[in-house]
């Protein structure tokens, strides 16, 4: 165990914050205040992302706002806190929080902290994609220490992402510190005293499988009447956004179907705390019938194992974890029947029942806020010992190796403004077309590559890339020397031209660009193209410029 350092005064937690409604919220909240009230001497901030630009009524603890989408907010936060005497930083890292391609924005915080990092992953996964891998790894060299919240979490971050054990600690999801109680002492505050009942809490969205529950019931209630089901949670802000409630309606017409609407209670929305451990509290048991595998971790399992609740879960990876030794039910997924059988058998069997009970509830000790606060003070000393001995460049060149996190948008307004009546200029002055240098083969060539880019990527344009691609494909026309069986390059800006034949280079260039359209979606471009670049390619072989062979081929 690290010895507290009295030294540590201010701790920054990045992340989402309440009144936000998700578990990323309510986690970095919760972990917040649980260091406040474990380190009375240790002054703990939040730097919360939003997603919306009216932002949040935020308490008192949130210093710094951080619109998810700027990438400029994520530099000046790391300025805002560099600048406060943070004397270490907690990130709450998930994809979907932070803007940019699969969450990159944070690169550009974490990059200029100068004071030790933890970060902490939500979410591990066994087979990211490229950009995910990417910015997993690069968190984790930034980070002076990594905290999972599962062994099989560790496991990936080892053998997926090659990260060095003596990086990373195991912390688990903190929970409420309650009393292991009946359930019917908190059943007469919801109405269902007398009655079994089942909960499943959370921000409903369509990968929870509540589904498979609701057909479950059909055959739990023909033995146990007196059965209940809660369904307590509001649908997901970004699900609600995109569906709206179509995945409540949908459960409420199931339950209707299979004839169970008088056993199933919703309750529709963001309950506090306190709350939550009420309504936990009067669970006889818990489902987590969830349908996605890759979870390294989950805030709604772990505070109904902490609660000491009979659990029914899927086998996703932290259900695995946790309910493993007898701790809770494991059934298949998407198996209706599983869960009926299940059901029955642990209210058939109050010895069983109780006795999972017992075993999750003393799992969960170590599992309490206080506890894990007491780990991450620890995972914190830990890391301003590491960095201590060696200490990050403050001031650091940045080369051109080091790819930027997001590249700015396109801005076609100077092609534009270099492109007349007869195609792209060769020179300005500043942002100026220089009539005076005319134009050139070698310019047309690659504005045409780039009309074609642009209109096969469906990149937004002011002006129709049709209309470019005619243009720049009109001047290759003009330019070919019919006689010669070359393209000429230089033209004035009276439209004569200087030369008979242009250079290697210049031809290469032009079938370059003409083998790009082939790929057109206008078919009178790619025909006319392929009739051109027929001509001009029997020239190449006679080239000796090994520049001009490679745009050639």
């Amino acid at each position: 165990m690290a010895v507290f350092d009295h030294s540590l005064k201010h701790i920054a937690l990045v992340g989402n914050y309440i009144p936000r409604k998700c578990g990323i919220a309510t986690f970095t909240t919760d972990l917040c205040n649980s260091i406040r009230q474990g380190f009375p001497t240790i002054q703990c901030i939040a730097v919360p992302m939003n997603d919306r630009s009216d932002g949040y009524e935020y308490p008192p603890e949130v210093k710094f706002e951080i619109p998810e989408n700027d990438i400029t907010a994520y530099r000046i936060a790391a300025d805002y806190l560099n600048t406060n005497q943070v004397d270490a930083v907690i990130l709450q890292h998930e994809y979907g929080i932070f803007g940019g391609q699969s969450g990159s924005h944070v690169l550009e915080l974490i990059r200029e902290l100068r004071m030790p990092l933890v970060t902490t992953f939500h979410t591990i996964l066994k087979e990211p994609n490229r950009e995910q891998l990417l910015i997993l790894k690069e968190i984790a060299d930034v980070s002076d220490r990594l905290v999972t919240m599962s062994n099989i979490g560790k496991e990936f971050l080892i053998n997926v992402y090659g990260i060095k054990e003596h990086k990373i600690d195991v912390i688990p999801h903190g929970i409420p510190d309650v009393p292991f109680v009946d359930p019917n002492y908190y059943k007469d505050r919801f109405g269902v005293e007398g009655k079994n009942v089942l909960l499943t809490f959370g921000l409903l969205s369509s990968n929870k499988g509540i589904e498979n529950v609701i057909k479950a019931l059909q055959k739990v209630v023909e033995q146990i009447p007196n059965l209940v089901y809660i369904i307590l949670g509001a649908t997901h802000p970004r699900v609600q956004e995109r569906e709206g409630e179509a995945y409540r309606l949908y459960l409420r017409r199931l339950t209707q179907q299979y004839g169970v609407e008088k056993h199933v209670i919703f309750f529709n929305r963001f309950v506090s705390s306190d709350e939550l451990n009420e309504f936990i509290g009067a669970a006889d048991v818990y489902l987590t019938p969830y349908l996605n595998r890759e979870q390294t971790s989950s805030g709604t399992l772990s505070y109904a194992l902490g609660a000491g609740k009979a659990i029914i879960s899927t086998p996703y990876w932290y259900a695995q974890e946790l309910l493993a030794d007898e701790r809770g039910v494991i059934v298949p997924f998407k198996d209706s029947d599983s869960i009926a059988s299940a059901l029955l058998d642990l209210f058939s069997n109050e010895a069983k029942r109780h006795a999972i009970r017992k075993k999750a509830y003393h799992y969960g000790r170590e599992m309490t806020w206080s506890n894990v606060a007491r780990k991450y003070i620890e995972t914190v000393e830990k890391a301003r010992e590491e960095r201590s001995k060696r200490p990050r460049r403050v001031f650091v060149t940045k080369t051109i190796d080091r790819r930027p996190s997001e590249y700015p948008p396109l801005n076609l307004n100077h092609l534009l403004r270099m492109t007349d009546d007869t195609g792209m200029l060769q020179h300005c002055t500043y942002t100026v077309p220089k009539y005076t240098e005319g134009y050139t083969t070698d310019d047309n060539a690659r504005a045409l590559v780039v009309a074609q880019m642009i209109d096969e990527l469906g990149i937004d344009s002011p002006k129709d890339p049709v209309d470019l691609q005619t243009r720049y494909f009109a001047f290759l026309m003009f330019a070919f020397n019919e006689e010669t069986g070359r393209f000429r390059n230089f033209l004035s800006y009276d439209r004569k031209w200087l030369e008979d034949i242009g250079s290697e280079d210049s031809h290469a260039r032009a079938i370059w660009a003409l083998s790009k359209l082939f790929r057109s979606n206008n078919p009178g471009l790619r025909t006319a193209a392929e009739h051109l670049f027929n001509k001009g390619i029997h020239a190449v072989a006679e080239f000796t410029s090994p520049r001009a062979w490679s745009y050639s081929l």
